[in-house]
C-alpha cells in the first residue's frame, strides 16, 4: 500500500459508507456472539475463549512483520502485559455470559463499555468531567438499571459477568490508549491476540474437553466475525466521523434481540431495547461534545471489543 493510499486525508469521507461499514461491522460482532451462544456450555469457557483467540492469530499474522520491527521498550512491555491479563479476564466473563443469558442483555450492557473508559478516563488521566458529560454518564447508568432491574426480575450470574466485561474492557482500552502513542495500532492489535491466547492457554488446557471438528468450525467462525468486524468498524472510522457512526450501534442491539428470538427463542424484552437506547443515547452525546472540543476520550462501542 502506497503512502497516500494510507494517509486518512487520501481517505474519501462519505458519511453513507461510513453508515453502511458500521452496519455491517455491528452484524459481524453480533455473530461472533451468537457463534459463541451456539455453542454454549459444550465447551469450558476457558476453552472457548482460548480457541476464539487462537484462531485470530491467523487473521492477525499480516502484523507479525510490523511487530518484529517494532522498537517495544521495557515499560511498553509492561503495559502490554497488563492490557494482556485485563483483557483475558474480561473474556473469560464475556464468553460466560453469552452462554447463560439472552443476546440483548449481553448487548445492552456491554454498551456500558465506553461510559467506563470516560469515567476510568478522568480519575486515571485526569481528564475533564463536566457537567454536561456527568449527567451524560448518570443517564447510561439509569439505562443500565432499566435493562437489569434489579428487584423486578431475577439477576443471574451472567449479567453480574457482563458489568464486570464491562469494567475489564475499559480498563483495556485505557491502556491501549498510551500504547497506540508509541506502537502502530495493527501491532497493537496483534500483541493482544498473543497475549490474551498465552494467558487463556493455561485455563484451557486445565479444564480442556477434546472439541469436535465441528466446534472447531464454529470457534473459527467466531474469530472471522470477530476480526471482519473490527476491520468493518476501520473501514467506517476511515471515512466518517464518530457523531455519523456511533448512533448506529444501536442497530446492533436490534440484531442481537431479533437473532436471541429467531434462533435461541429468547423472549423479545422491551426494558433492554429501551435501556440500550438510553446507553447509546449517551455515548452519542458525549462524542457530539467531545467532536466539537475536536478530542477524543470516550471510544466508539466496537473499539472496546475483543
Amino acid at each position: 500500500m502506497s503512502r497516500a493510499a494510507a494517509s486518512p486525508s487520501a481517505v474519501p469521507r462519505s458519511p453513507v459508507a461510513g453508515i453502511l461499514w458500521m452496519v455491517l461491522s455491528g452484524l459481524m460482532f453480533v455473530g461472533m456472539n451468537a457463534v459463541v451462544k451456539h455453542v454454549g456450555t459444550a465447551l469450558p469457557t476457558a476453552q472457548t475463549g482460548f480457541l476464539r483467540f487462537a484462531f485470530g492469530l491467523i487473521f492477525v499474522a499480516p502484523a507479525f512483520g510490523a511487530l518484529r520491527r517494532a522498537r517495544i521498550t521495557p515499560r511498553l512491555w509492561r503495559l502490554i502485559a497488563w492490557r494482556g491479563a485485563v483483557h483475558s479476564v474480561a473474556v473469560l466473563l464475556w464468553f460466560y455470559a453469552m452462554a447463560r443469558i439472552p443476546l440483548g442483555d449481553v448487548m445492552a450492557i456491554n454498551y456500558l463499555n465506553p461510559i467506563g473508559v470516560t469515567v476510568g478516563a478522568a480519575f486515571l488521566l485526569r481528564e475533564a468531567l463536566p457537567p454536561r458529560r456527568l449527567a451524560a454518564v448518570g443517564v447510561a447508568l439509569l439505562g443500565a438499571l432499566v435493562v437489569l432491574r434489579p428487584g423486578l426480575r431475577e439477576i443471574e450470574p451472567g449479567h453480574f459477568a457482563m458489568l464486570g466485561t464491562a469494567l475489564g474492557l475499559a480498563s483495556g482500552y485505557l491502556i491501549a490508549k498510551s500504547l497506540t502513542a508509541e506502537i502502530a495500532p495493527a501491532v497493537v492489535v496483534a500483541l493482544l491476540t498473543v497475549t490474551v491466547s498465552i494467558c487463556l492457554a493455561p485455563f484451557a488446557i486445565s479444564v480442556w474437553v477434546p472439541p469436535s471438528g465441528v466446534e472447531l468450525g464454529w470457534m473459527a467462525l467466531a474469530a472471522f466475525f470477530a476480526t471482519g468486524g473490527h476491520y468493518a468498524m476501520t473501514r467506517a472510522f476511515a471515512v466518517a466521523p464518530l457523531t455519523v457512526t456511533q448512533p448506529v450501534t444501536f442497530l446492533n442491539l436490534v440484531w442481537a434481540v431479533a437473532l436471541g428470538a429467531v434462533l435461541f427463542g429468547e423472549a423479545v424484552d422491551p426494558f433492554v431495547l429501551l435501556g440500550g437506547g438510553m446507553i447509546i443515547a449517551a455515548i452519542s452525546f458525549i462524542t457530539w461534545r467531545e467532536a466539537r472540543a475536536k478530542r477524543v476520550v470516550t471510544p466508539p462501542v466496537q473499539a472496546t471489543k475483543g
